[in-house]
């Protein structure tokens, strides 16, 4: 694959996240190599400091498919440290409510035009804290900045997914329940399903899918072309029984969730090796194709411990086992009493005759993009036409955590800059449709 990609016009056409349809793109619009967020505002500052950033916003990425020059990208939970204490946890602005930016792109800067607040079905503001022993608790314990306990919140979310219906309304998914939560275009809530049956609406999800690792929810989600269809990928092997009886598996799990029924099908995915980070977007080719955006946690440039992995794979549903368990069990369906995550990589899957998705390397953003990807946390992935990848990366707030209960200025190696948002522009060799 070249490593220049020239800058040619293009069209967005579906309104689902990376759903496009079949259009020629314009000779009158063009696209760089990747766009940047421009002056993000403070959000808040750190007792050494530091400054928080009004980032984060691409945790995932939605094409509008009204105006090619206009991206919806989501935010997580807000920015946050290890505390002291084992689970707990310190978020760096104690009232952030997880949000979606409408992003305009002219003359390679992003600009933040709109920004939705996510919100309850009364109006008010979700939060990013913890949810409930029951909930989708991840045992976390929440805490402010001077040190205060912050509890826990039913409306919680630690949104990671995002899709733009064609009816205006998102679609997001999160790393606690893991949740499926329907919000207007306003950003309030409309239905929230999860694993317990707790969300607004009462509809569930297979209750094995509470199961995940803690922060390692359903990263991904993405809506199939004809509308009918959500599909969530879970970030990494779910700690199904347990972590220990997990370890070093590679085995994920693809959800599909039909909207007008609340049916639901699952298919195991295998990640390349154990040491990634998993699994952070997927986005829809066609109903029963799609992409995977696999990742380790390291930054791309960094001259002593450099990014190794960072790659979108094709992926299709055709001719996999759905490995549902008609019981709805804690556990899902076992084969030979071992749990999907148990059989661990392709050689148990084959023993227990599970059929795993079948996949293609599409992408290696570490060898495909130039000079350099120089970040951590490639996670927003949308299929523009059908030839040209959209790739936004989580800024964080523009802050890590600085190893002492508290905050550090997010340096990329490559750089020696700040973080920010950005979206990379990439045209593929060859159509995926």
């Amino acid at each position: 694959m070249p490593k220049n990609y020239p800058l040619l016009a293009l069209l967005i056409g579906t309104a689902a996240l990376a759903s496009c349809k079949k259009d020629s793109e314009p000779a009158t619009l063009t696209y760089p190599a990747y766009t940047e967020a421009s002056n993000p505002k403070a959000l808040s500052t750190a007792p050494n400091g530091t400054v928080l950033y009004n980032g984060g916003f691409g945790s995932a990425l939605a094409p509008d498919p009204n105006d090619p020059t206009v991206f919806y990208l989501l935010t997580d939970r807000g920015p946050n440290a290890a505390g002291t204490a084992a689970n707990s946890i310190i978020f760096g602005k104690a009232d952030f409510a997880p949000q979606i930016g409408k992003f305009r792109m002219k003359d390679g800067q992003l600009t933040l035009e709109q920004t939705i607040l996510l919100k309850n079905a009364s109006g008010q503001p979700l939060t990013g804290l913890p949810n409930p022993a029951g909930q989708g608790s991840t045992g976390e314990t929440a805490y402010d900045l001077s040190g205060n306990a912050l509890g826990t919140s039913a409306d919680g979310i630690d949104s990671e997914g995002l899709v733009l219906a064609a009816d205006g309304t998102f679609w997001i998914s999160d790393e606690y329940g893991p949740h499926l939560a329907h919000f207007d275009a306003s950003g309030k809530q409309l239905e929230r399903i999860n694993p317990f049956g707790s969300g607004q609406g009462g509809r569930t999800l297979p209750l094995v899918l509470a199961k995940r690792r803690p922060n390692r929810g359903m990263e991904g989600l993405c809506l199939t072309p004809d509308g009918k269809t959500l599909v969530g990928l879970m970030q990494s092997p779910m700690y199904n029984p347990s972590s220990a009886a997990v370890s070093g598996s590679t085995v994920l799990r693809v959800v599909t969730f039909d909207i007008a029924s609340g049916a639901t099908k699952q298919y195991a995915y295998l990640m390349d090796n154990a040491s990634l980070t998993g699994c952070s977007e997927i986005a829809a080719i066609t109903n029963t194709t799609f992409l995977a955006l696999e990742r380790d946690g390291l930054y791309g440039g960094n001259s002593t411990s450099p990014a190794t992995f960072k790659r979108v794979y094709k992926f299709d549903l055709a001719g996999a086992t759905d490995i549902s368990d008609a019981s709805n069990t804690a556990n899902g369906k076992l084969y030979n009493n071992l749990t999907v995550e148990q059989l661990k990589d392709q050689t148990g899957l084959t023993t227990a005759g599970v059929v795993p998705v079948t996949k293609t390397l599409v992408l290696d953003l570490l060898k495909d993009i130039s000079p350099v990807y120089p970040h951590d946390k490639a996670e927003g992935l949308a299929l523009i036409g059908t030839d040209r990848l959209a790739i936004s990366n989580d800024d964080d707030f523009g802050v890590v955590d600085n190893g002492s209960n508290g905050f550090a200025s997010k340096i990329l190696p490559a750089t020696g800059k700040v973080d920010v948002n950005r979206i990379y522009f990439v045209q593929l060799p060859k159509p995926l449709r």
